[in-house]
């Protein structure tokens, strides 16, 4: 089997395992927030700038991980990740090696990806676009 096929052939599935395993990491960081599981870290303030982000991350990340309107959802996300990276961890340096900012770089590309590429065929979503 030429690898080119292949590859051509199991990629949109592979989108899909991506978003849903993407989904899925993001989901820790609200869970630890507000129900201290897999790991627990302070929990925020009500109605806090760090509760409102919690609560996007939850709600749009349940969207995210069963693709219903991945592309919108993504989007939002990835404005998230930017604002959250911008004000929490930009000013601690320019790098973000050195401010702990690379998962928040790293999911808002991943996110604006989606917000182009869409859930792939594992989704609501292209399980609505058939009917």
């Amino acid at each position: 089997m030429n690898i080119e096929r292949a590859v051509e052939r199991f990629s949109p599935i592979v989108l899909s395992i991506v978003r849903i395993m993407t989904a899925l990491l993001l989901l820790q960081h609200p869970f630890s927030k507000f129900f201290g599981w897999p790991v627990a870290t302070r929990t925020p303030e009500l109605l806090s700038l760090y509760w409102f982000a919690g609560a996007i991350e939850i709600f749009f990340g349940a969207l995210l991980l069963v693709g219903f309107y991945t592309r919108t959802v993504a989007f939002i996300l990835s404005g998230e990740l930017a604002f959250a990276y911008f004000m929490g961890h930009a000013p601690r340096g320019f790098f973000p090696q050195g401010n702990g900012g690379e998962a928040a770089v790293l999911f808002c590309f991943i996110f604006l990806y989606f917000a182009c590429a869409g859930g792939g065929p594992l989704s609501i979503d292209a399980i609505w676009k058939k009917r």
